[in-house]
């Protein structure tokens, strides 16, 4: 498949001067560690351990599975498998061979990866047996329509072990792969984020934008070789992506997997692994300071938790340093179009901590503009705008709306914000229609849509309401047609109706209100200010 993106010789070249992109792909680092540390222990997961020199051999293997399967650079391999070892051997295999990788959240059903694997024109699927209780090829087998363009589909637990024990180094030599080494600058990553017009967009990073968005942080946060991550958000969000694929890789260093997040579970882990940093959304900092075996578990390893996607209440920070003095709590912000953005200093003082986002990476930069686009003033709210060579380089099959995104070569976030003297930046909103649950994106537009299909609704707007753990919840208000209006609309009615749908549960609305009306300006839009006033009195 040929990419349509906004990259310009001009960005090349700008970066490229700066430091910012080295033309180095991710398995040059997986290289090094293999060559350097082959018995050093790369990832660990709920089923296995897998060293360096082993992991560089399962890569290479299914790389040259994949190029006897016809996969050719460009094509676009998708997997939607948990947080396992697969997952990496699969990206870093079509890396090898300059595929691009998309992986799909596990939890999408029927109506998100419908779209997604369609759009991505996907040329081989990799998915598990069951996850979760779930049996994925059922679900695949049912939408022969959407994945026409998908040649192969392999299971692990199936047909991909089969696929990976087979010897393919007797039909193909390994030489093949260092010529099909891309180039830095080619699409490596399609990813999807929630939508606002209905639809997910598929995300394109390459593979410079993508290495310069985890360059700074052995600096900031004094990473070395030594360090043990840990990853629980889903790999396929880019947070899981940046921070548990691939930073440990960048930094020959060990990788612990958790498929499930678990607070108990992962106190036992850290103080197996003697795991050191972690990257999560906020709850998962919540979660872990109210976990009933912390008392009991040595968790003295644990030196950073980086917070990504929502605000870190006071209340929180503060019963984080009783119970683990020795844990740095930072907060971030970034975007799947832009990776993290900004993220908090070791030694920042608790006002930056806890009122700001963070100030930029080296390269990444920050304005703010009011509606004109005319720059605001330190500590003045406005519009958020971001540029830097960690930025993506366009939507996937929408280039005329990638460009619509842009101010010059300024990134319109949707976001509203102010950043301080300092150069710290303080999220206050958004402008877009997106709720974030615990730093999952809600695609708003998308779920209404599904709501608009039911029969008995004539209409729906589905709005943020407070939740003291995870930020915000997805309330749907709606007004039934007429015809209906007796029969009435039940919170188990809606269940059962989207469960049939295919819609993933994590965008479920988590309560319903039947109102008799929505409240809409005089051209008939529905004012969302007013009803989120309504339904949070």
């Amino acid at each position: 498949m040929s990419f349509e993106t906004i990259l310009t010789p001009e960005l090349i070249e700008q970066y490229t001067r700066g430091g910012y992109w080295q033309g180095r792909i991710i398995t040059d680092w997986l290289d090094d560690a293999a060559d350097s540390t082959p018995d050093k222990i790369a990832f660990i997961d709920v089923h296995r351990e897998i060293t360096y020199g082993a992991l560089r051999d399962e890569v290479d293997r299914c790389a040259l599975g994949l190029l006897e399967l016809g996969v050719e650079a460009g094509d676009v391999v998708s997997f939607q498998l948990p947080n396992w070892i697969e997952w990496i051997v699969v990206h870093y295999a079509a890396t090898r061979i300059g595929a691009v990788s998309n992986p799909l959240i596990p939890i999408y059903r029927e109506r998100e990866v419908g779209f997604m694997v369609a759009l991505a024109a996907t040329k081989v699927l990799v998915i598990p047996q069951t996850f979760r209780n779930f049996d994925y090829p059922e679900m695949y087998a049912g939408m022969s329509e959407q994945t026409s363009t998908v040649a192969h589909t392999l299971v692990v637990g199936g047909s991909y072990d089969e696929f990976m024990a087979t010897p393919w180094e007797e039909r193909r030599d390994r030489s093949e792969l260092v010529a099909l080494r891309p180039d830095a600058n080619d699409v490596s990553l399609l990813i999807f984020t929630s939508g606002t017009t209905g639809e997910p967009k598929g995300v394109m990073h390459t593979h410079n934008t993508l290495t310069a968005a985890n360059r700074p942080l052995p600096q900031r946060l004094s990473i070395t070789s030594d360090d043990v991550f840990h990853i629980a958000s889903t790999l396929a969000h880019l947070t899981g992506f940046l921070y548990g694929a691939r930073l440990n890789v960048e930094n020959g260093a060990t990788c612990v997997l958790q498929d499930v997040w678990d607070k108990e579970r992962f106190v036992e882990l850290v103080q197996r692994y003697r795991i050191t940093y972690t990257s999560a959304a906020t709850p998962f900092l919540h979660d872990l300071i109210g976990a009933s075996g912390l008392a009991d578990h040595d968790v003295s390893s644990l030196r950073l938790f980086c917070c990504m996607g929502a605000p870190i209440p006071r209340a929180v920070v503060a019963e984080a340093r009783r119970t683990m003095p020795s844990l740095v709590v930072l907060g971030g912000w970034g975007q799947t179009e832009n990776a993290l953005v900004t993220l908090g200093v070791p030694g920042d003082p608790d006002e930056k901590i806890i009122n700001t986002d963070g100030c930029p990476w080296p390269g990444m930069e920050i304005r703010v503009v009011d509606f004109d686009g005319v720059p605001r003033p330190a500590d003045t709210e406005g519009r958020l705008q971001v540029r830097g060579p960690s930025l993506f380089v366009g939507y996937l099959h929408r280039i005329d709306r990638t460009r619509e995104e842009f101010d010059g070569d300024w990134f319109d976030t949707g976001d509203l914000a102010s950043v301080d003297a300092d150069g710290y930046l303080k999220i206050a909103g958004r402008t877009k229609d997106v709720i974030i649950r615990g730093g999952e994106n809600i695609p708003v537009a998308f779920v209404e849509n599904v709501f608009y299909e039911h029969p008995k609704i004539a209409s729906v707007a589905v709005v943020g309401v407070p939740d003291p753990r995870l930020q915000e919840r997805a309330c749907a208000c709606v007004v039934l047609k007429e015809e209906y209006a007796a029969d009435g609309f039940t919170f188990e009615e809606m269940k059962e109706y989207l469960l049939g749908k295919g819609l993933a549960k994590q965008y479920w609305p988590e309560r319903l209100e039947v109102l008799d009306a929505l409240p809409t300006t005089p051209s008939g839009k529905i004012q969302k200010f007013a009803l989120r006033k309504q339904v949070n009195q």
